[in-house]
């Protein structure tokens, strides 16, 4: 049975698919993993492939899902996208988003934030 946590990501990554379709992203793969991490979602929109990292929190006792992705998380996101490049043998463009969900303790939505180009070259840089 998954647990709670579990369950609260996967709602997340439900509602960050149907927020992007509705701004034109088409699935292209969800829950991607290699040797260097997970993406939630491989999204394509107009020739570009878009990473998205989906952060969904509860109530704002911890902070917000987006301060919740790390250095070694954003690191970690770069090399699982240029993985995916290579795997696909793909020479596309691609960018690293973050859609943040807020919802309230009772489990509502209270916020959907799509971020582009949430990881850039010094991230992925810094150790």
């Amino acid at each position: 049975m998954p647990s709670s946590r579990t369950k609260l990501g996967n709602a997340g990554e439900a509602i960050a698919r149907r927020h992007l379709e509705t701004l034109g992203y088409t699935l292209r793969e969800a829950n991607y993993r290699c040797r260097w991490g997970e993406v939630d979602l491989v999204m394509e929109r107009d020739g570009e492939l878009v990473f998205v990292e989906v952060r969904t929190k509860r109530g704002g006792a911890f902070g917000t899902p987006e301060e919740s992705v790390t250095a070694a998380k954003r690191r970690r996101l770069t090399a699982t996208a240029y993985h995916y490049l290579q795997e696909h043998d793909l020479d596309v463009p691609f960018r690293i988003d973050l859609v943040a969900i807020a919802m309230n303790l009772r489990g509502n939505v209270e916020r959907v934030t799509h971020l582009e180009n949430v990881v850039t070259g010094e991230d992925a840089a810094a150790e």
